[in-house]
């Protein structure tokens, strides 16, 4: 029997693949659950008007994330950290504290989306890269300075 994958199915397929799987696997299992659907014109027909929307959405978010890069890359974001000797930081800066002050700035940016590439442990100017979409990279200037 040919289904048309809703998910990704582990050892069948990906979403959105027309594959073919066993009658009873296929009515038992994957249709009752919503991870498949059966092969017709008209499923064929909806799953690309999706395909399609999902494109125009990821390019809308794209296009967004771009936007977004550009004011990241003119922005100078300052962080204040308790320091002692040397310049040495009691802590590091991490990407927690940097996605906050983002958020001060007005930029709603995930920690998980904030990579630090060596710890920041001192006073000083760092760069550190953002990634705001799969393609969309920017890197950030971060000033750490003593409170």
């Amino acid at each position: 029997m040919q289904v048309i994958l809703l998910q990704d199915v582990k050892g069948l397929g990906k979403e959105g693949d027309v594959v073919k799987a066993k009658d009873g696997y296929a009515r038992n299992y994957l249709i009752p659950r919503k991870i498949a659907t059966l092969f017709t014109p008209g499923a064929v027909r909806a799953l690309e008007a999706k395909k399609k929307k999902a494109a125009q959405r990821s390019e809308k978010e794209r296009v967004k994330a771009k936007g977004l890069a550009k004011t990241i890359s003119q922005l100078s974001l300052t962080i204040s950290m308790e320091s002692g000797v040397d310049d040495a930081l009691f802590g590091s800066v991490t990407p927690d504290a940097i996605s906050r002050a983002l958020k001060q700035e007005g930029i709603d940016i995930d920690k998980k989306n904030i990579a630090i590439i060596d710890p920041i442990k001192k006073l000083g100017i760092y760069n550190v890269e953002v990634e705001l979409y799969p393609e969309v990279k920017e890197t950030l200037r971060v000033w750490v300075v003593k409170k």
